[in-house]
C-alpha cells in the first residue's frame, strides 16, 4: 500500500530536517576519528539519519541532545532504562555508595546482595542467584553449567532469538529446516551448528525433532521473542516446551532480560513458568551494568555437589567486577523502590493505551500492519496478522519504511528503540506522552498514504 516514490521523497525531506536540527551531533560524529565506526559501541551506528544523535542529559522518560532538542524517550536504552533515566532513588543509592561508603569494586560481598537475591527469588522463583555484569555473561555462564551437569554438548535456541553476543545463539533455521549461521555472524569460533540446534518459536514439532537427537543440554529461550518484533507464544506453547524438555532430559533456561516488561515477576511469574535456570539483566539496576542468573533448588544442588568443577577460580563462571558493591546497591534500589508491582500496573496500563491507539490508526487508514503488546512494551510490525515466529518476523521487516518512521518521529521529539519499532513505558511516562506519539505517528501515516 506504500508508494515507494512518495516514501523516498518523504525520507529525503526528513533526512534534511534531521541534519538541520542536529548540526552539533553531525560535527561530533564527523570528528570522531579514534572510535571504531566513529562510535563508542558499534550498535550506536544503527541510525536512520546518517549519524547518531549525541546525548547530553536525561531525566525520567526525557532525553536532551547536544543541540538542545528534547525527546519523549520510548526507547529507554533498549530496556536498560526501564526504571527511567536517573531515578532519584537509584541515584541516591549510587551516590551513597560512591561518596559515603566508597569501594566501587572490592571482590568482597555486601549485605545488599542477599536482599537482592531474596527479592529475585520472590519475583522469579529460583532458589539461588549469582551476579554478572551483563545478561550476555549470565547466559554464557548458565550454558557452561548445563553442559557440565548434563554432559551434553549442544544448546537449542529459537530462530532469530536474542541473548546478547553469546556465540551459540547466532543460529537460525535455514531453507532446509535445519540450523545455519545467522547472516552477518562475526568471527564465530566454530561453525555454530557444532554447538547449537535451532527451532522456530511456536513450533513444538520442530522443537521435538531437534530434541530427539539426544545431544541438547538445554533449551535457552525468551518466553516471547523481543528483538525481532514482539512474537508472543501461542496458547499451550510454553507448557509444551517444558514438557518436551522433560521428555528428552534437557534443561530449560528462561532469559527475561527483555520480557521482564510483562510484570513484577516477568512472564515466569505471570504465566507460572518452571525453568531450571533463569537469566535477567539491564533493567534491574536502573541503568548500571548488571546481570544475574538464577538456579532452581534441584539444579543448584547438582552443581554444588560436583567437587570436580572449579566454581571459584578459573572455571569460566565468574568475572572480577561481577557483583560489585555499586551494581548491587543499584539493583536493590531499583527492585525495592522503583520497579514495584504498583509501577508495573501503571506502565502496563499505558502500554495498553499505546497499543489500542496504534491499532485504531491501522484500522482508520486500512493498513496491513499490526502491533503486539507484552506488559509495558509494545511494537508494531509491517505485517498482518502479526508474525508467529522469528523467521516470519524477520521477513516482514521494511528498512526503508522503518527508517522513515524513526526519522519522522525523532524530528518531532519522539524516540523509539533504534533497532526496531518498540515503545517501552517507564514509571514517569504519561498518557500525554502516549498521545503525542499517536499524534505524530498519524501525521506520518497521512503523508505516506496521501
Amino acid at each position: 500500500m506504500i508508494n515507494r516514490e512518495i516514501l523516498a521523497t518523504l525520507n529525503s525531506r526528513e533526512l534534511e530536517t534531521f541534519a538541520a536540527r542536529n548540526p552539533k551531533s553531525r560535527a561530533a560524529y564527523d570528528k570522531a576519528d579514534h572510535l571504531f565506526g566513529r562510535v563508542p559501541m558499534t550498535w550506536m551506528n544503527k541510525k536512520a539519519g546518517g549519524f547518531p544523535v549525541y546525548f547530553d542529559r536525561a531525566q525520567g522518560n526525557r532525553i536532551w541532545d547536544i543541540d538542545g532538542n528534547e525527546y519523549i524517550d520510548f526507547a529507554l536504552g533498549d530496556t536498560g532504562a526501564m526504571a527511567g533515566h536517573s531515578n532519584p532513588v537509584v541515584v541516591a543509592a549510587i551516590k551513597q555508595r560512591i561518596e559515603t561508603l566508597g569501594g566501587l569494586t572490592t571482590m568482597l560481598p555486601t549485605e545488599d546482595a542477599e536482599w537482592v537475591a531474596a527479592n529475585l527469588s520472590e519475583r522469579f522463583g529460583m532458589a539461588k542467584w549469582s551476579f554478572s555484569l551483563t545478561a550476555t555473561d549470565a547466559n554464557r555462564w548458565a550454558i557452561r553449567l548445563v553442559r557440565a551437569i548434563t554432559g551434553k554438548p549442544k544448546i537449542l535456541f529459537n530462530s532469530y532469538c536474542y541473548h546478547g553476543s553469546v556465540d551459540e545463539a547466532l543460529i537460525v533455521v535455514g531453507p532446509d529446516g535445519e540450523g545455519m549461521s545467522r547472516p552477518g555472524n562475526v568471527g564465530s569460533p566454530v561453525d555454530v551448528t557444532e554447538t547449537s540446534r535451532v527451532a522456530e518459536f511456536n513450533d513444538l514439532e520442530g522443537l521435538e525433532r531437534q530434541l530427539q537427537r539426544g545431544d541438547v543440554a538445554a533449551v535457552l529461550m525468551e518466553p516471547a521473542l523481543t528483538n525481532i518484533g514482539i512474537v508472543l507464544p501461542e496458547p499451550g506453547y510454553l507448557q509444551g516446551v517444558r514438557e518436551l524438555t522433560h521428555k528428552y532430559e534437557a534443561l530449560l533456561i528462561i532469559d527475561e532480560t527483555h520480557t521482564f516488561s510483562a510484570g513484577y515477576g516477568g512472564m515466569t511469574k505471570r504465566d507460572n513458568l518452571d525453568p531450571d535456570l533463569f537469566v535477567i539483566g539491564k533493567a534491574i539496576a536502573g541503568g548500571i551494568p548488571t546481570g544475574t542468573y538464577g538456579l532452581s533448588k534441584d539444579f543448584a544442588e547438582k552443581v554444588l555437589a560436583r567437587s570436580d568443577l572449579d566454581l571459584v577460580d578459573m572455571g569460566g563462571v565468574g568475572g572480577t567486577l561481577a557483583g560489585n558493591p555499586l551494581s548491587v546497591a543499584a539493583m536493590r534500589a531499583t527492585l525495592e523502590h522503583v520497579l514495584t508491582e504498583e509501577a508495573f500496573e501503571r506502565m502496563i496500563d499505558l502500554a495498553t493505551e499505546f497499543t489500542a491507539g496504534v491499532n485504531e490508526l491501522f484500522e482508520k487508514y486500512d493498513l496491513p500492519w499490526s502491533i503486539n503488546q507484552l506488559g509495558a512494551r509494545a511494537e508494531y510490525r509491517f505485517a498482518k496478522p502479526y508474525p508467529i515466529n522469528g523467521t516470519e518476523a524477520f521477513d516482514s521487516a521494511d528498512a526503508e519504511l522503518e527508517d522513515f518512521l524513526h526519522l519522522y518521529l525523532a524530528n518531532r521529539g519522539v524516540l523509539l528503540t533504534p533497532f526496531h519499532n518498540m515503545a517501552l513505558m517507564c514509571p514517569t511516562t504519561t498518557l500525554a506522552d502516549v498521545r503525542m506519539h499517536h499524534e505524530v505517528f498519524e501525521k506520518a501515516i497521512r503523508e505516506l498514504v496521501a
